[in-house]
C-alpha cells in the first residue's frame, strides 16, 4: 500500500479524492473506519504541536503519507539527516566537553586534534550503541524482528525524532547549565519511542 491511516496505521491506496482544484474529499480507512489522515487539512504548525505532544498518528502522517518513496527520495534525505543529526550531537558533546575541563586561554595543535578525535569518538560509539540497543528493545518489547528493509524507516523515524536537539543551538545564543542537555536528551528519547511504536504498530 503506498499511504497508511493514521489511526490504526493500516494501509491506503489513496487519502483523498480530488473533484477540482481545492475542493477534496477524505478518504475513510477500511480497518477502523475513520478518516485515514485529518492531517492533510491541516496548517503545518498544528501538525507541529502534535508532534511536540508526542501523537503517534501526528508520526505516522510525517513518516508514512509525507516522506514515503514516492514523494520523496528516502536516500538523500536519510544522509543529510544522518549528517545534521551527528553535527547536532558533535555539538552536543563539545558542550559537555567544555564544561568537564576548564577553558584555556589558548589551545594548542596537539589538544585541538586530541578534543575532535574524542568527540568523534563519542559520537559514533554513542550512536552505534544506541541504534543497536534501539533495534534490540524493538524486537524484544514490541515483538517485530527487523529486516533490512525496515531498518531504513526505523533509522528515518529515529532521526526526524530527534528533531529536539535543534534546541541546542539555542546555547550558542544563551548560556544554560549543563543540564539543559540531559532535559533535551530525555524529550529526544521519549519522542524517538513515541515514532517507533507509532511506526510499528500496524
Amino acid at each position: 500500500m503506498k499511504y497508511r491511516c493514521v489511526q490504526c496505521g493500516f494501509g491506503i491506496k489513496t487519502l483523498f479524492v480530488q473533484y477540482s482544484p481545492g475542493n477534496i474529499r477524505l478518504m475513510k480507512c477500511e480497518n477502523c473506519k475513520a478518516i485515514a489522515d485529518e492531517y492533510i487539512e491541516c496548517e503545518l504548525m498544528i501538525i507541529l504541536i502534535d508532534l511536540i505532544l508526542h501523537k503517534p498518528k501526528a508520526y505516522r502522517h510525517l513518516l508514512y503519507n509525507v516522506l514515503n518513496q514516492q514523494t520523496v527520495e528516502l536516500e538523500g534525505l536519510l544522509w543529510k539527516s544522518t549528517v545534521t543529526f551527528l553535527l547536532f550531537d558533535a555539538y552536543r558533546s563539545l558542550l559537555l566537553l567544555r564544561n568537564k575541563e576548564e577553558q584555556s586561554s589558548a589551545l594548542s595543535f596537539p589538544s585541538l586534534v586530541w578534543r575532535s578525535q574524542q568527540i568523534f569518538m563519542d559520537v559514533f560509539v554513542g550512536n552505534l550503541i544506541f541504534l543497536c540497543v534501539f533495534v534490540l528493545a524493538t524486537r524484544v518489547l514490541l515483538k517485530i524482528s527487523v529486516g533490512f528493509s525496515s531498518c531504513g524507516d526505523m533509522l528515518l523515524a529515529i532521526l526526524v525524532s530527534s528533531y529536539f536537539k535543534m534546541f541546542l543551538v539555542a546555547m550558542m545564543v544563551w548560556e544554560f547549565p549543563s543540564s539543559v542537555i540531559f532535559i533535551i536528551d530525555l524529550f529526544v528519547l521519549s519522542s524517538n519511542v513515541v515514532a517507533i511504536k507509532g511506526t510499528c504498530r500496524m
